[in-house]
């Protein structure tokens, strides 16, 4: 498989930190390939030497599912697990669960490390991942520790200072939304006459106080304002909403059900069996609406959300990008037929919008910067070194000081409105060349050795499909354009190599061949300038567009339906 180009930056700023550092952390959200990039820097790193690394992880799907993606990955390179069953060491990456590698007995067993990586790494600083660091480090001092997470401010506020004194690389929301790995936020800051009273809520060491929080929102006028706006504007979107305390939490999905619309509560005392229930549920559609207070802001992840409703403030943008998080991530049409996604609706009652204005700070979307160390500078808190663009310190937390210019423009500029950055036109910035198949901009293919993939315009929708050697095609999204280019190019990525890409490129400047012209239209023969590539696509799409045009009408119908 292959790496987009965002990940192939965040790989080589990792490695080049750990060129010159015994420690670096990596920053990817949700739609980033997390896994991928960390499975690509723990190959690299290792290369063709007998060295030995260990990926931990805190939980047995996390274990098994890192290490099927760095077998994709890295085939060559040798794998093994420590778990509560099975305890080996003899693989050249060993993937591990902490529980059960923090125990004594297993720690005396593990050999010297060379590299110990760290998924959800803003568990670092936990004594059970201490004890195991500690030990890496007692038995090779010269060991490189790389840590990759999605939230790396922890609910308690304690820093990652201890572990890592670095951060390479930073991958942004509004990079995943502008290259269609994520849906963009709509957001809608609405005042119900409480916003005066919340900007002079009192913060405590964490967050704001919730409490006094509480006191302002959960009160019956303004939950039934906020049922109303949500009527109005997301009726019907599966829905995720952050309260201020669990009993504001449980009045506003009791105001929801009286109100005819399922809804449920989501606290940190239910039992788990209970917990599981209310969420299948919800993933079923039996419940359209979660109330909770932050229970669900990390670990959660159920893609046709499209509603995040806010009654709470946040002081740290981080938390904030947590909630809203929830809902942007794209649909995968198998896993949730009939489930059509284009954006979120975020409905903000408080004033965190106000407050961080946009979701992230401008980013690099041109990808001028291709290798090497990215631009950084020094967190005043805590020394880290860290991204330049970054507006809160991925180590400690401290929040930067922020232009009053950019201050007022994020609150005049209506929130997360400036989040829809400039889109990065995945036809230029793809390893493979996308044919425009009938010059009317309404299917594009592209294709390589073994796979191929295209989007498709229908009734106001888009439609991504794939296919590949002894794979049938399959449809592979719907919706907007830039997501479904991403999808189809992801296929195509999952399914090629370098190699195979670089030799298709080789045919955009070869003629078309005779073989390929006897299975061609006569329209198509009659190009002058048809080269061997742009034949292969449209060889590709004739052999194939019975099944595109099954997959599409198939899904149409239901997809006009969820719309």
């Amino acid at each position: 498989m292959r790496l987009r180009p965002r990940q192939k930056l965040f790989v080589e700023r990792s490695l080049s930190a750990l060129g010159t550092r015994d420690n670096t952390l990596g920053i990817a959200p949700t739609g980033a390939g997390k896994t991928i990039m960390l499975s690509a820097v723990t190959g690299d790193s290792l290369g063709d030497t007998d060295a030995k690394a260990c990926v931990l992880a805190h939980r047995d799907e996390l274990t098994a599912q890192n290490r099927d993606k760095f077998g994709r990955v890295n085939p060559a390179i040798t794998t093994s697990v420590v778990d509560a069953t099975t305890k080996s060491w003899r693989g050249q990456v060993t993937f591990a669960m902490v529980p059960t590698l923090a125990r004594e007995a297993n720690l005396a067993g593990m050999p010297k490390l060379d590299l110990l990586v760290i998924d959800e790494a803003h568990h670092a600083v936990a004594a059970s991942y201490r004890r195991i660091i500690d030990n890496v480090r007692n038995a090779n001092p010269d060991a490189r520790i790389f840590g990759v997470t999605a939230t790396p401010n922890r609910g308690d506020k304690k820093g990652l200072r201890e572990v890592f004194d670095n951060v390479a690389d930073q991958v942004r929301l509004g990079e995943l939304i502008a290259s269609g790995h994520l849906v963009p936020p709509r957001t809608f800051v609405i005042d119900v006459g409480v916003q005066d009273k919340l900007k002079a809520v009192r913060k405590t060491a964490s967050d704001f106080d919730m409490s006094e929080v509480a006191e302002i929102m959960d009160r019956a006028p303004i939950t039934e304002e906020v049922i109303r706006h949500w009527q109005e504007k997301a009726a019907d979107r599966p829905t995720v909403v952050f309260c201020s305390t669990v009993a504001h939490a449980a009045h506003v999905a009791e105001a929801y059900n009286a109100a005819g619309i399922p809804a449920g509560l989501i606290h940190g005392e239910l039992l788990a069996e209970e917990r599981r229930n209310i969420l299948a549920a919800f993933a079923h559609g039996e419940i359209r609406v979660i109330t909770n207070v932050s229970v669900l802001t990390e670990g959660f992840d159920h893609p046709p959300i499209s509603c995040v409703v806010l009654l709470r403030p946040s002081s740290y943008k981080s938390t904030m990008i947590q909630m809203v998080g929830r809902g942007l991530r794209t649909v995968d049409p198998v896993e949730h037929p009939g489930v059509v996604k284009t954006d979120c609706v975020v409905l903000d009652f408080g004033t965190s919008s106000l407050t961080h204005g946009t979701l992230e700070q401008d980013v690099d979307l041109e990808g001028k910067t291709t290798s090497g160390e990215a631009p950084s500078k020094t967190c005043p808190a805590c020394q880290a070194d860290i991204p330049l663009a970054s507006r809160e310190c991925p180590i400690c937390g401290e929040v930067m000081v922020e232009d009053e210019d950019e201050t007022d423009e994020g609150a005049l500029g209506g929130a997360l409105s400036g989040f829809l950055m400039t889109e990065i036109d995945l036809l230029k910035r793809s390893s493979f060349e996308w044919v425009n198949l009938f010059g009317t901009e309404d299917a594009l293919l592209a294709t390589g050795f073994s796979a191929w993939g295209g989007v498709f315009w229908l009734d106001g929708l888009w439609y991504a499909v794939g296919g590949a050697r002894n794979i049938k095609p399959q449809l592979l999204g719907i919706g907007e354009r830039g997501v479904c280019l991403a999808q189809a190019d992801d296929w195509l990525n999952d399914h090629e190599t370098d190699e195979s890409a670089f030799k298709t490129r080789g045919w955009l400047n070869q003629p078309a061949t005779e073989k390929q012209l006897q299975y061609l239209t006569p329209a198509a023969r009659s190009d002058f300038g048809l080269t061997r590539y742009k034949a292969s696509a449209l060889m590709t799409f004739g052999f194939n567009k019975r099944a595109i045009q099954q997959l599409i009408l198939s899904a149409a119908p239901a997809a006009r339906e969820a719309a």
